[in-house]
């Protein structure tokens, strides 16, 4: 009886047949070195440790579990403190089902043996009250945690705005008081409230350097203060506007607080043109600036057109905008006169109205500006030439949609990109599509 994969030899093979052609025919349907399907020849048993380990970060909680029973090298690698920095709990299905998939107590024999080793910690949600229940569960478990980086992260509509306040915040308050060591905070769209905010500061104020709680109501411009007051290290700050103050500015710009490299504000319309946004003093900016030189403001606007009265009428310390609805001429004007420390616009639409005369003035007054990106605009190729041609090669980033640009006498779109393409000193085209 022939041993698997022997070859049979019929009667009419030529009998000159060398053993190096069959090593050729072999290596063919093999590993191309003279050896056999790796399929079936390859003991995974035997990969390194570093490699079943880079394999095993790819995986969920679920096929973690299951790739551990494959073998005993394998199960050793499950439980490698190493595996266990840095872990998503995706819970973007429905959270009853995704908790009985992974056994009865898996999760809770992962917290127990591992949390200590858990330092980078996100929570994936999706629009169910269910799966954001469950990362609050898991949440108040890590008693244990030595936590750096926390992120709550709602891949839909913010489920966790459903959960009890109370819960979440009992939830959090756990990691707060347990890891004393946070240093990067990204919790949008929850019931984070100031009494929270003071448990995190309490634990962490000597690690705490970024904190992201865009669209948390329960937030204050008191629960922000508290943390300017004691959080002396934070470099990165994201709120949204109505948090926003000349008291939290001057705070922020005391000798004895923080040095913000980052200060990241939403300008979201709660109730669309219900609401009207208050005006910060330029002051209060300047006092910011002063304080810290070097910082980014970064200002992302939902707003309608009508709801941009107080932006941008004196000047204004802002170096990124991004407009995510349309914007007048009048507010790009604005812009023009009152943002010098502009470094990157982007609108994504406008009125059908060419905005030559603006950008140009952009390009005059924004000395800075390094980037541009336009979506549903319209711009003259002789206006958009204009414009590349002031601001020359500091332009590192251009992305313009291809029907922003309307050909004009002097310009064809052909005739356009080798233009812009010289001023920039490198090769330009327009998008397609918008690449922001």
């Amino acid at each position: 009886m022939k041993r698997a994969g022997q070859k049979m030899v019929s009667g009419t093979e030529a009998p000159g047949t060398s053993q190096t052609s069959k090593k050729q025919k072999t290596s063919l349907c093999g590993s191309g070195f003279g050896e056999s399907d790796p399929c079936t020849s390859m003991d995974w048993g035997s990969l390194p440790h570093h490699v079943i380990l880079r394999v095993f970060q790819f995986l969920t909680l679920v096929d973690r579990a299951r790739a551990s029973s494959v073998c005993r090298r394998w199960n050793e690698v499950f439980h490698i403190p190493d595996l266990w920095r840095r872990f998503e709990f995706e819970l973007s299905q429905p959270a009853t089902s995704y908790l009985k998939s992974t056994h009865p107590d898996l999760i809770q024999q992962i917290i127990k043996r591992h949390a200590d080793h858990l330092q980078y910690v996100s929570f994936k949600v999706d629009s169910s009250t269910e799966s954001a229940e469950a990362a609050c569960d898991i949440l108040s478990q890590l008693v244990n945690c030595s936590i750096k980086t926390l992120g709550l992260i709602s891949t839909a509509k913010p489920s966790f705005m459903n959960v009890s306040k109370a819960h979440f915040a009992s939830a959090l308050t756990v990691v707060f008081v347990n890891s004393k060591s946070l240093s990067s905070i990204k919790i949008d769209d929850t019931p984070l409230d100031d009494p929270s905010l003071k448990v995190l500061v309490a634990n962490n104020s000597d690690t705490l350097k970024l904190l992201k709680m865009s669209s948390c109501p329960h937030v204050s411009p008191a629960g922000i203060l508290c943390v300017a007051d004691q959080c002396h290290g934070l470099k990165e700050l994201a709120l949204n506007y109505y948090i926003l103050s000349d008291e939290l500015l001057l705070a922020l710009s005391s000798e004895k607080h923080v040095d913000l490299e980052h200060l990241r504000i939403d300008v979201v319309s709660e109730n669309p043109r219900q609401v009207q946004f208050h005006t910060i003093k330029k002051q209060s900016w300047d006092a910011l600036v002063k304080h810290s030189p070097k910082v980014n403001i970064v200002m992302y606007f939902f707003l309608y057109e009508d709801e941009f009265d107080a932006f941008f009428r004196e000047e204004t310390p802002v170096t990124h905008l991004y407009f995510g609805r349309a914007v007048s001429k009048a507010m790009l004007g604005r812009i023009g006169m009152n943002c010098p420390r502009l470094i990157e616009l982007v609108v994504c639409a406008n009125g059908l109205q060419p905005l030559d005369d603006e950008l140009i003035q952009i390009a005059e007054r924004c000395k800075n500006l390094t980037a541009m990106g336009l979506g549903e605009c319209e711009v003259t190729c002789r206006g958009f030439v204009e414009f590349v041609k002031m601001c020359g090669g500091r332009l590192t980033q251009l992305s313009i949609m291809e029907e922003v640009l309307i050909p004009d006498s002097d310009y064809s779109l052909d005739r356009l990109h080798l233009e812009v393409s010289k001023h920039l000193g490198r090769m330009w085209f327009p998008d397609m599509m918008p690449t922001w």
